[in-house]
This record gives structure tokens, C-alpha cells and sequence, in this order.
């Protein structure tokens, strides 16, 4: 077992987003992994806890990926967007703030915005990959 404050692990600056192929520029987004278990086949990990700050006006582009995602928002606010895969224009945005969570299936483009000008917002992030039967894209 292992017990920590969240504190304790160091925050690393998240750059860029993958989408289709291309890398685009995040703003203002700071990530803690908490724990974090296997390997898939990108060398990524299976599992993972992510604690995540976005800072006033931060933002995660448009990006996919093949595992699924649970996000929790802990505090502030979030403009949550979701994109058609074909055409990449948003087919879903919704403000979430304390208490609401976002589930993204595997390779759904999704991304979000920190619209406050004064005030970060933070999120946990749980990951997971699926295998067995299921086909990953």
C-alpha cells in the first residue's frame, strides 16, 4: 500500500495534445500522476490516477486517445467540449464545476477550457485500457 498527499508528487507543465496525428499547444494545464500501472502498447500506462490544474484561461485542444477517461471536477469551473470525429466540430459543450464528472470513451475527441480569469480549476483523471474482447481503435 502506499499513502501520500497528493501535494507530495511533483507537477509537470502538459505541453501538447495529440489529435489526428498533429500536436497542438496546451495552456496553463499542470499534471500529478498519482499512480499509474502497466504498459500498453504505446508504452503508455493501462492504468493511471491523474490529478490535474488548469490555470485561468487554460486550455486541452481537441485530442483523442485510446484509452477510456473519467474526469471529476473537484474545484472551479470547465468548459467540457466534445467533436464529431469526421467533421471536428463540437457537437457537445457543457459547463462543469464542483461534483459533475465526464466520462470519454476511447478515440471520442474531447477537450475543455478554463474560462475564469482569476480562478484554477482541478480535476482527477482516472485511465484505463481495455483488452480481452474488446478492440481498441
Amino acid at each position: 500500500m502506499e499513502a501520500y498527499n497528493f501535494k507530495e508528487v511533483e507537477g509537470k507543465k502538459v505541453e501538447k495534445a495529440t489529435y489526428k496525428g498533429k500536436e497542438y499547444k496546451v495552456k496553463g494545464v499542470t499534471i500529478r500522476w498519482l499512480s499509474k500501472s502497466g504498459k500498453d502498447a504505446e508504452g503508455q500506462p493501462e492504468y493511471g490516477l491523474r490529478h490535474f490544474t488548469v490555470e485561468p484561461g487554460g486550455i486541452i485542444p481537441c485530442h483523442s486517445h485510446l484509452y477510456l477517461q473519467t474526469m471529476f471536477i473537484e474545484r472551479g469551473e470547465l468548459e467540457c467540449f466534445s467533436y464529431d470525429p469526421e467533421t471536428d466540430e463540437v457537437v457537445s459543450n457543457r459547463i462543469c464545476g464542483p461534483g459533475d464528472y465526464i466520462y470519454s470513451p476511447t478515440m471520442e475527441p474531447h477537450g475543455l477550457r478554463n474560462n475564469s480569469e482569476t480562478d484554477s480549476a482541478t480535476f482527477l483523471c482516472c485511465i484505463c485500457s481495455l483488452y480481452g474482447d474488446e478492440e481498441t481503435i
